[in-house]
């Protein structure tokens, strides 16, 4: 059986780094976890083969080889996944899709044989099964969760790790929180899954002996979701893990209340991290209370931002417009909050109703729900309608977007944020790409940028005042031009 994994095209996003990674030759930020641990899943007697269209062509030669085309992806890669199914239907070659994409609209691809939904270690031997006595279903789901501790290693020998900027991978699933507009906790459930620290580090081991020195993203919604498993298994294991190689730096996803743990953000550095994402969404306590993001009331978010990167965390944060307690200040106030604490990446979108969440539900009810969303966080486009007048609130986050990354105060976010951060101190294998990339960055942001004086205003300060973070500083330059392009194609589009 030959069977070839197909991984659809992300559009230009604000996480995509389409821009930022062309400084370092890359072409994509990460690989398809996804498919390359339903690869591992597969009979190891089947010929596999990865086309991720992120970094390759899909050819005609690829398809006519095939006898299964395995497609997954998020909602954002719609339109791509659209094609490749259109294109397997044209050369003949029967469909299997799963992934959040199709777990939420699988009635819209008409061209797929079958669909393996929810989680593959559940649906995934089901289809098989059926599979190999010739009476394979179109439909698999199951509200069943999978015992991740049985989930294999990604096979990452289907995909050439130069192409990529970070590899990933995932301790746990679910999330105890309930926030309404995440469908997290509809996909995952509320009880976080976890991994085995032996697990982890035999992934680990995995991508250092194919060679990989650099960046690892681990892909949970929120990695402090069991705490006590994190403390007392996964990070003192990471801690010993980096003590015998060169240090790997990680990043993830965490909540905001690791503010209150001293102690497990400093584990966190030990082992490695240096990244966090964090749901911020607004500083309006009656919009954070109106979407039950509980964990985020009545704190000073300021200073817990700040408070986190002093111990050597970068924050990196989500931002939303468009509750229904939002009013017209909100955008003022978000451009203030963003530029007080710090937040260099701040991704700041229009609230959307993901089907699955109690938000779809409650706007449902309500008559207030349009098509289905984008899954483009930046794009200035909504699957609801707002109590805010539509123009209004367009005007306003078009306005949060032209303020927070104008050179001006993008590159004075840059600032506060080196003034008040701490590097790690964790020894990593050195990247020569970065070197390319800052001379990249001198002709693109320093000779021929409209950023220009503020890029050599930025790079002269860090290497008088805060040297050892020259490289960061650079990177962070180069994020820059990233979203502001996007931002200018959002605006022209």
């Amino acid at each position: 059986m030959n069977i070839l994994l197909i991984y659809p095209e992300f559009p230009d996003t604000f996480w995509s780094f389409k821009h930022a990674l062309k400084f370092v030759r890359k072409k994509s930020s990460f690989p398809p976890l996804g498919l390359l641990t339903v690869a591992a899943m597969l009979p190891p007697e089947w010929n596999k083969r990865l086309v991720d269209v992120n970094v390759t062509r899909l050819t005609e030669a690829d398809l006519v080889w095939a006898d299964y085309a395995f497609i997954s992806g998020m909602t954002v890669q719609r339109n791509s996944a659209h094609q490749i199914a259109a294109r397997c239907r044209e050369t003949g070659v029967k469909i299997v899709a799963g992934g959040p994409l199709f777990v939420s609209e699988y009635e819209q691809f008409p061209d797929v044989d079958h669909f393996v939904l929810n989680e593959a270690e559940v649906t995934l031997p089901l289809f098989l099964d059926d599979l190999a006595r010739g009476c394979p279903q179109r439909l698999y789901t199951s509200a069943e969760f999978a015992d991740i501790q049985e989930t294999p290693i990604p096979q990452w020998d289907l995909v050439d790790l130069r192409q990529y900027a970070s590899m990933c991978i995932q301790f746990s699933r679910g999330c105890p929180y309930n926030c309404d507009f995440c469908n997290v906790t509809a996909l995952f459930g509320h009880r976080p899954r976890v991994k085995t620290s032996q697990q982890i580090i035999a992934e680990l081991d995995g991508l250092y002996h194919q060679g990989w020195r650099g960046n690892v993203f681990f892909v949970d919604d929120n990695l402090i979701g069991n705490k006590r498993y994190l403390k007392t298994e996964l990070l003192p294991a990471l801690i010993e893990w980096q003590k015998h190689r060169v240090g790997i730096p990680f990043f993830t996803e965490i909540s905001i209340n690791v503010a209150d743990d001293e102690e497990l953000i400093q584990l966190m550095v030990e082992a490695g991290f240096n990244t966090v994402f964090i749901g911020i969404e607004t500083p309006d306590e009656e919009s954070l209370a109106e979407c039950s993001k509980n964990q985020n009331k009545n704190r000073d978010l300021v200073a817990d931002v700040q408070r986190i990167q002093r111990a050597g965390l970068q924050v990196q944060g989500g931002f939303i417009v468009g509750f229904d307690s939002d009013q017209p200040s909100i955008f003022q106030r978000q451009i203030d909050f963003i530029q007080k604490s710090g937040i260099v990446t701040a991704m700041v979108g229009l609230l959307q109703a993901p089907p699955g969440t109690r938000l779809y539900e409650r706007l449902k009810q309500e008559g207030r729900l349009l098509e289905f969303g984008s899954g483009d966080n930046v794009d200035g486009t909504t699957n609801i309608i707002p109590k805010m007048n539509l123009d209004l609130l367009h005007e306003g986050y078009k306005s949060i977007l032209d303020h927070i990354y104008a050179p001006e105060h993008y590159y004075q976010r840059v600032r506060t944020f080196l003034r008040q951060y701490k590097l790690p101190k964790i020894r990593t294998a050195p990247q020569p790409q970065y070197l390319l990339a800052f001379f990249r960055s001198i002709y693109r942001l320093g000779i021929i940028g409209r950023e220009r004086v503020h890029y050599w205003k930025l790079l002269v300060w860090t290497l008088f005042r805060r040297p050892t973070l020259f490289p960061l500083a650079v990177t962070l330059a180069i994020y820059g031009y990233h979203f502001r392009k996007v931002c200018d194609m959002r605006h022209l589009g």
